[in-house]
């Protein structure tokens, strides 16, 4: 049984001081015959609503129409078989009763993001819902209310008040929300994350208002498990958990991290489809070694050194051992921003055991592995032909430098230690080379070949003559006039990636690289810049962000059930986005699609990482869908209003 009070906080109506000795118990219901009773404010406030509905695939929407998902009425996505996931299998799938539980105002309603609906609630829902009196008489549509959020977004100038803007909207009405974000993610994409998600961590303690995730610091050791049920939702598919050492390159930001996870999850749903209730964020406090945060009246977090060794390992092992045992097998866990040091270690460390997957790691370098496999399209030949140069080795730098070298191996049969050779790492000492190798961190060692020692870059770049030149060093410039110059000498058509974020850390400007090499660089960055012109001619930047991957690679994990990441799914996914580079895209300097299209090709991602987790045996999904490039698209969350009782 589940009392009141705990009902109340799971559902989110704001009324747990209620004095109704309401309680209640979830039953499983099979998915062919679903019936969901709901108590709700109808003409008897105590009377109950019986919803019926016989295929749970059927949504009908606010317009009245329904569709039907072409797919085997018994599967659906993730978690289905938790007695929890009533709250997204009513929402999802049919007409619904906003609430659980009897109410005692449509007051709560306007305030329930999950629910609310602002001034598109019906004549017929305000009155079925006490609503009369609480809204102004007019009732416009979703389209309208996303024209006018853009509206007042635009009026701000500065990014962070966007930002602040935007999140306001997820706690008042979340598909609200990601409606406006699917509909215009070319622009708002820049706001909820990279650059502008940066700020907004620096300044977290200062603008955090409520809860959007779960905060677990070493006060909570010993009861993470409790900690993890306090959060609302049981049908959890996908957490990303930070501890915050590393964010962005903007270094030790503790507790304030919390806006990666956030940010994050709002693009699994937004631009994966996967359903914003089925995502947890969590951030790790064990401390930090910022001094000014921890002088600062407004930080939100432990205000200590940063926990290491025993004790943070001990933290992180029970954390992972909880969410196992509550939320299963299948759950993806992604980390996200942990220094080198932690990163690597907690990657091998549970890649065996979970279904984990670290963003910095592998996210970014299946994206450039994409962008890589489309710019050869243009300057022709295969990986093999091309030398690799690196500004940078940490957990970016040497997971780019792996997948690469994985797709030579794969590719030409060619053994992986020689596919490593074709590619050099430079860190803050200089070139990675053997007669360093005693010195150098675990994960650098595989890049340490036979070279002279070379500290400064033009001469690495004179001396190893690459083919690509990757920043992954987060310290801006660093490509600098002769450094891009010597590349094009060198090259007919150079690519060069400047990876760094934010924006100020990037190794140089799409116009810097396109006008120091003439206009003959073919250009990407992490951070988006705008277009450039030169000699008459506009170029458009690749922006190689992870948010092309990641969440199509999340959807095809949850859609198939597998229960491990493989390499193999990381160069599925490359090889997905690469493909979806048009000719149209390559005329204007493009070497990735259009953000607008991402649900589309978060689609075929999705389809190609499911069919690559059934071919390697790790789906559990079964039987596997006929079209899955179709399935994926109808399992993806829609935003669109739904009509309520």
């Amino acid at each position: 049984m589940i009392s009141l009070q705990r009902s109340c906080f799971l559902n989110n109506t704001g009324i747990s001081g209620s004095s109704s000795p309401l309680s209640y118990k979830l039953k499983k219901l099979p998915p062919a015959s679903v019936k969901v009773t709901a108590l709700g404010p109808n003409k008897d406030r105590n009377s109950s609503v019986l919803v019926e509905n016989s295929n749970p695939l059927k949504e009908i929407k606010d317009d009245g129409s329904s569709s039907v998902a072409d797919v085997d009425s018994t599967s659906t996505v993730a978690g289905e078989d938790t007695e929890d996931s009533y709250d997204d299998a009513a929402a999802d799938d049919q007409l619904v009763t906003p609430w659980s539980f009897s109410v005692a105002s449509g007051y709560s309603l306007l305030r329930d993001p999950h629910h609310n609906k602002g001034l598109a609630f019906n004549e017929k829902e305000r009155d079925a819902y006490y609503l009369r009196g609480l809204l102004p008489p007019t009732v416009i549509s979703q389209d309208l209310q996303v024209k006018k959020m853009m509206h007042s977004i635009r009026q701000y100038q500065v990014p962070l008040q966007k930002y602040m803007a935007m999140m306001d909207l997820q706690e008042l009405n979340e598909r609200l929300f990601y409606k406006l974000l699917i509909n215009n993610v070319e622009e708002l994409l820049p706001v909820v994350y990279t650059p502008t998600v940066g700020k907004a961590c620096q300044k977290y303690g200062s603008i955090f208002r409520r809860p959007q995730g779960l905060f677990i610091s070493l006060k909570e050791k010993g009861k993470i498990r409790e900690v993890l049920r306090n959060w609302p939702q049981r049908n959890i598919q996908v957490i990303v958990v930070t501890d915050g050492e590393r964010i962005l390159g903007l270094g030790d930001l503790g507790c304030q991290g919390m806006g990666i996870p956030i940010g994050k999850l709002s693009l699994y749903t937004a631009l994966g489809g996967v359903r914003p209730s089925a995502c947890l964020p969590v951030t790790i406090d064990v401390g930090t070694n910022n001094e000014k945060l921890l002088n600062d009246e407004f930080y939100i977090g432990l205000r200590q050194r940063r926990a290491t060794g025993q004790e943070y390992a001990e933290l992180m092992h029970e954390f992972m051992t909880a969410v196992k045992q509550i939320y299963g097998e299948k759950v993806l866990i992604q980390f996200e921003d942990f220094a080198n040091h932690n990163a690597f270690d907690l990657l091998a460390k549970y890649s065996p055991t979970h279904l984990v997957f670290n963003d910095d790691i592998q996210g970014t370098a299946s994206v450039v592995l994409a962008g890589l496999v489309a710019a050869l399209k243009v300057v022709g030949g295969t990986l093999a032909d091309h030398r690799f140069l690196f500004l940078g080795a940490g957990e970016a730098g040497t997971g780019i430098a792996e997948l690469i070298a994985l797709e030579i191996s794969k590719q030409v049969n060619m053994p992986l230690k020689e596919a490593r050779k074709k590619i050099s790492l430079v860190d803050s000492k200089g070139l990675i080379v053997k007669s360093r190798i005693d010195t150098l961190q675990h994960f650098k060692k595989p890049w340490a070949h036979d070279h002279e020692p070379v500290k400064n870059l033009v001469d690495v770049v004179n001396g190893i003559k690459p083919t690509v030149l990757i920043g992954t060093s987060g310290v801006g410039r660093t490509f600098n006039k002769e450094v891009v110059e010597a590349m094009s000498a060198l090259n007919e058509k150079p690519i060069i990636f400047s990876l760094s974020n934010p924006t100020s850390q990037s190794e140089c400007t799409a116009e810097e690289a396109y006008t120091w090499s003439q206009g003959r660089a073919i250009f990407a960055s992490g951070s988006p810049f705008d277009p450039v012109e030169y000699n008459g001619r506009v170029f458009v930047p690749g922006q190689a962000n992870n948010a092309y991957i990641f969440p199509g690679l999340g959807l095809g994990l949850i859609m198939s059930g597998a229960i491990r990441v493989h390499d193999d799914m990381l160069l599925a996914a490359s090889e997905a986005l690469a493909a979806q580079v048009t000719q149209e895209n390559f005329d204007k300097g493009q070497i990735y699609p259009p953000f607008r299209n991402i649900r589309k090709i978060s689609a075929h991602i999705a389809a190609d990482v499911a069919a690559k987790a059934y071919e390697l045996g790790l789906a559990t999904r079964q039987p596997r869908p006929h079209n899955l490039v179709k399935y994926a698209e109808n399992c993806m969350y829609d935003p669109g209003y739904q009509s309520y009782r």
